[in-house]
């Protein structure tokens, strides 16, 4: 069809110029009366003449025009002399359409099913009809077709640049298909109401009152969005549900969590909810495993959360907006004390470490975990490497302790291997992310590894530990540690150094920027009387933890860039041609929170040849969610990130698009909720 209207072109374009010739020299010979052409041809003739070009004229438009629909209306004969009748019948039966485009991307042919769905693009400029496929034209080796939307109908094109063939292949009824199978995919879900025990501990009337609200809160919200539960213990139920529900819940964030948070806090009970949810996966038992263990972080995080396992993805995590509750039971502690030293009795040896850049608290932990190990008689190390150990705490340790005390005390990461044996027991203190630890490649080869922490728990966790202790609501890895000590049912009990309880209280002094911090609690102080009780020094303890003046100054000018992205909520960027401790971007985070007014500081450098972000708030906005959004991660007043290939604007240029998206979602709805404190078991 195209070469024909070529032709057409060319007859039309010869015509009309040879007529302009023809009548230009008829116009010199007959006005300037040569051979006497006046006399010959009167103006009854001239016109006569004029009126049969005319007709002849529109004589050849219309044939032309007759030729050119009765082209396009044998698109079927000429499919077939392309490309066969039966193999076009076919094409027809799979609602593939093609279509044929020269150099100038102008539609020459097309077949069927362009004409049978009243899409007439012949001699139209595809890319001016579709302008999504550009993206064809520019990548024609592109294995992935291009989806497109025409009359309501979705098509996956490809493009043969040797050809100019645009091929349409109509997915309508495929997409539909996929798009339910996915609306209806099966979601599988855990729901446990947290501190419910404690909250029904000493049951009364008003606690019934409160623990029938929250269960219709949920069997309503259950109701709305068409999941279907089944209590298997008085505080937990499953759930099931399609995605189209789960979508719908996403949404809507999960406000569950948020009315049963609410029902607490008005009748000044401490109830909470915590969720896990796993989907895409086509086994239940799998999704069942997945749903568990997305709890389990959810659990781990603090609670009042939602935790969103999607197979194959990371996780999402809804909620975390309050601090987690203070978990007041001796009797647990007692229990997990009693099982650390049953592992630890039952191992060869036993190898502490904390995280990389090892801080006070960690040191602390690490001195407090040796301290059992004393006590049952058990040869222990802790894993330090002194160039990656934080300045302050290097200085307390080799202050504390004479070289010969080092010695018997502790090994570098590659002693550690050489001492590793299949009855080896590795205590991970104040971390629990594999990475971020002092000698991850430990963990490879350990067979036994007990973590003890006080940091929301993350997606990228130690896997399979024999003994497992998170607690978000201690203030610190040296609190959690001084309980076991403290509580442990070891008869005579377990004795502490002086200086072993100096450096856990300098750790717990850190961690709770000297009790200032809302994570402080009364366990925190009992912790505390505990190690003045083994004979801390307070005054030391601060000592410790005193800045060097040429360390203020840096601290000052760093301080100076504090800039405001909104009321309460500061970020401060350190020079990125200098390398700082990761220490120093953190008390940079703390002196802005010193600041009246200021609730939540951010504060970026460059610390061990990566950027680092330091987060610090006053319980009022989660930095964590905050962190996490930007790879990072914490607890809600205090939280990090590092990045290795990012610099230092680009990390301030995210963190300002989190904040303007996220900094709502951290906020703390609950700030001046009452924590209740729920009682002690004896």
């Amino acid at each position: 069809m195209g070469k024909t209207i070529k032709r057409i072109r060319v007859a039309s374009v010869t015509i009309i110029l040879l007529e302009i010739v023809l009548l230009a020299l008829f116009s010199i010979f007959y006005f300037n009366n040569f051979f006497d052409l006046k006399t010959l041809l009167p103006v009854v003739a001239v016109v006569l003449g004029a009126v049969v070009v005319a007709g002849l004229n529109a004589l050849f438009v219309w044939i032309v025009t007759v030729e050119i629909s009765h082209l396009r209306q044998k698109t079927d004969l000429h499919a077939a002399e392309v490309i066969g009748s039966d193999v076009q019948e076919a094409y027809n039966f799979a609602m593939v359409g093609l279509a044929v485009t020269d150099d100038n991307d102008i539609v020459l042919w097309t077949n069927d099913l362009f004409k049978d769905r009243h899409l007439d693009i012949i001699d139209m400029n595809i890319l001016k009809w579709l302008p999504e496929l550009e993206e064809l034209k520019k990548n024609p080796t592109s294995t992935e077709p291009i989806k497109v939307v025409v009359n309501s109908r979705n098509y996956d094109v490809k493009y043969l640049p040797d050809a100019g063939l645009w091929i349409f292949k109509d997915s309508t009824d495929y997409e539909e298909v996929v798009n339910y199978n996915k609306q209806q995919a099966p979601v599988v879900g855990l729901l446990t109401i947290d501190n419910y025990g404690d909250a029904t501990h000493g049951e009364t009337e008003d606690l019934n009152d409160v623990i029938t609200k929250i269960k219709s809160a949920i069997f309503a919200y259950a109701k709305q969005y068409n999941v279907l539960l089944r209590k298997f213990r008085e505080d937990s139920y499953y759930l099931l549900c399609n995605f189209e529900s789960l979508d719908k819940m996403k949404t809507n964030k999960f406000s569950l969590i948020d009315t049963v948070r609410q029902i607490g806090f008005d009748e000044g009970v401490p109830i909470t909810l915590s969720i896990g949810i796993a989907h895409d996966f086509p086994d239940i038992v799998k999704l069942n495993e997945m749903a568990s263990d997305a709890l389990d972080i959810a659990m781990s995080r603090g609670g009042d959360q939602v935790a969103v396992s999607e197979y194959g993805r990371d996780m999402e995590f809804f909620g975390g907006k309050t601090e987690a509750q203070e978990k007041r039971s001796r009797v647990r502690v007692r229990v997990l004390a009693d099982s650390l030293i049953s592992l630890i009795r039952a191992s060869s040896n036993v190898l502490i470490m904390g995280h990389a850049n090892m801080d006070m608290d960690a040191l602390g932990a690490c001195l407090g975990v040796q301290a059992i190990c004393h006590r049952v008689n058990k040869k222990s190390m802790i894993v330090v490497d002194l160039k990656s150990t934080e300045v302050k705490a290097r200085g307390a340790l080799l202050s504390s302790f004479s070289r010969d005390e080092l010695d018997t005390m502790r090994c570098s990461p590659k002693e550690a291997h050489e001492l590793l044996t299949s009855d080896t027991l590795l205590v991970v203190v104040d971390v629990h992310t594999k990475s971020m630890c002092m000698a991850p490649s430990l963990l490879d080869h350990a067979s036994k590894v007990v973590v003890i922490d006080h940091h929301r728990r993350a997606e990228d966790y130690i896997e399979s530990p024999v003994l497992n202790h998170i607690d978000p609501s201690a203030s610190s890895a040296s609190e959690l540690v001084t309980e076991f000590i403290k509580f442990s049912s070891i008869n005579p009990r377990i004795e502490v150094s002086a200086a072993y309880a100096t450096i856990m209280l300098s750790g717990i002094f850190l961690d709770t920027h000297r009790f200032r911090s809302r994570q402080t609690g009364i366990r925190t102080f009992e912790a505390c009387t505990a190690l003045k009780e083994y004979g801390a020094d307070n005054s030391l303890a601060d000592d410790f933890l005193k800045d060097e003046e040429e360390e203020y100054r840096v601290i000052s000018g760093i301080v100076k860039t504090m800039k405001y992205h909104s009321p309460g909520v500061v970020y401060a960027v350190a020079d990125p041609s200098i390398e700082y401790d990761s220490a120093t971007l953190s008390k940079v985070a703390d002196t802005c929170m010193s600041m009246r007014g200021v609730k939540a500081s951010f504060v970026i450098g460059r610390a061990e040849k990566m950027t680092k972000m330091s987060c610090r708030s006053d319980g009022s906005i989660s930095v964590q969610i905050i962190a996490e959004k930007m790879g990072g991660g914490g607890h809600l007043s205090m939280a990090a990130a590092a990045y290795k290939n990012k610099t230092i604007p680009q990390v301030v240029s995210e963190l300002l698009v989190v904040l303007d998206n996220s900094l709502s979602a951290a906020r703390n709805d609950a700030v001046s909720r009452k924590i209740v404190d729920e009682g002690v078991d004896q």
